[in-house]
């Protein structure tokens, strides 16, 4: 199950569970639709992967599975992966 992260690692914007702006790799690296389409250029800066749209977790489902709080920042900025 996908954890939902609650903010975007590289700006640190708010990314709440039924954001349609989160975009997520296959390690579940979060960011928000700005720093992936303007400084990542659609790769994850982490893994070198793609970065789609995160599903959206229907509000009944949520009680029942929440979505993470845990903050997840990279300290030194973001910047694309190095080929």
């Amino acid at each position: 199950m996908l954890e939902l992260r609650p903010n975007c690692e590289c700006c640190d914007k708010d990314l709440p569970p039924e954001s349609a702006e989160a975009r997520i790799c296959t390690y579940e690296c979060t960011f928000c639709a700005d720093c992936v389409d303007g400084v990542l250029k659609g790769t994850c800066p982490n893994c070198g992967g793609n970065l789609v749209a995160r599903p959206i977790r229907p509000a009944a489902m949520l009680a029942k599975n929440p979505a993470s709080t845990k903050r997840v920042l990279k300290a030194e900025g973001c910047t694309p992966r190095a080929a």
